[in-house]
């Protein structure tokens, strides 16, 4: 019986692995800290937080809602619900109470959001002009340069392009095949390549760039620096770009290829091979965005 006992929590064990292993590391890493807070809050109030029940995370999900989004409170739930179904609890986060209470948040506070502005091609052309004609160390400025036109042209995350090594990059005639080992829509962690041309113009060119930076550059890391500090690096050069620095984010490189990318006509599909995208949602607000100008019904005006 006691070795029935130890081989079941041996399979145990296991299963909360292969769970683990099914999500991206700085998903689980989120997963805890959206969770860390609902514990604090059930601390505070002498409420359960592990097993708890659908009553005290909709009273949660209230007090959330004071101060948060409406997509902070979705994600707070999908990672209170994630946590119970680690430790091998249920959670029934379909129960009317919750779901009653999130219909009701969601018309009070509403659900828009202000997201970060995309860096679309002008701006990349200015912010490079930028780089180029600013002072100080040349390597960095190279690493910067190559950074954002990588980034920008093959619609990275943030994420992807610190973890990129020189293993991964494969110049070719054409222009850079770049291998994403893996990335957050990869969960089975097959992994991916991104093919970016070479551009007509060398100054703008993310391959010409690249080829420069990892013939100077010789760690394994072609960007040896955190997620964080790319953010840090696209408001430096937004703001000397006379850009609001505020308005932007290292997101915005990523949508900022979406959108330049669907206003010159290409296709979901193609947008989506790019950037990894599986759901094509968010693919669609990008081109929507890009829509607003190209399509407008004052077109026809102003063209007179």
């Amino acid at each position: 019986m006691n070795d029935l006992t130890t081989e079941v929590k041996k399979l145990e064990i296991e299963t909360l692995d292969n769970l683990k292993l099914s999500k991206a590391k700085n998903t689980i890493r989120a997963y805890k800290s959206d969770f860390n807070d609902f514990a604090l809050f059930c601390t505070k109030h002498n409420l359960k937080s592990l097993p708890s029940d659908p009553k005290i995370v909709s009273i949660y999900l209230t007090h959330l809602s004071k101060k948060s989004k409406f997509s902070t409170l979705k994600r707070r739930l999908a990672s209170i619900n994630m946590m119970h179904r680690y430790k091998g609890h249920y959670l029934d986060t379909k129960h009317p109470i919750i779901v009653e209470n999130l219909i009701g948040i969601k018309r009070q506070i509403g659900v828009h959001q202000k997201a970060k502005k995309p860096l679309l091609f002008n701006d990349i052309k200015a912010i490079i002009k930028q780089i180029d004609q600013s002072l100080g160390n040349s390597r960095k400025k190279q690493r910067d340069k190559a950074l954002i036109l990588v980034g920008f042209a093959g619609g990275f995350r943030r994420s992807e392009l610190v973890s990129i090594t020189k293993e991964d990059v494969e110049f070719v005639k054409e222009g850079v095949k770049i291998f994403v080992k893996k990335s957050k829509s990869d969960q089975s962690g097959e992994g991916m390549t991104k093919a970016i041309p070479s551009f007509k113009y060398n100054d703008y060119c993310p391959v010409e760039s690249l080829r420069i930076w990892m013939y100077e550059h010789r760690n394994d890391l072609v960007f040896p620096i955190s997620d964080k500090n790319v953010a840090l690096i696209i408001k430096k050069y937004t703001q000397k770009a006379g850009l609001d620095h505020n308005k932007y984010s290292g997101h915005s490189l990523r949508s900022g290829f979406a959108t330049s990318t669907a206003e010159s006509g290409a296709s979901e599909r193609n947008i989506m091979t790019m950037t990894g995208h599986k759901s094509v949602d968010m693919v669609r607000r990008y081109i929507k965005e890009a829509d607003l100008f190209k399509n407008n019904a004052l077109n026809k005006i102003t063209d007179q």
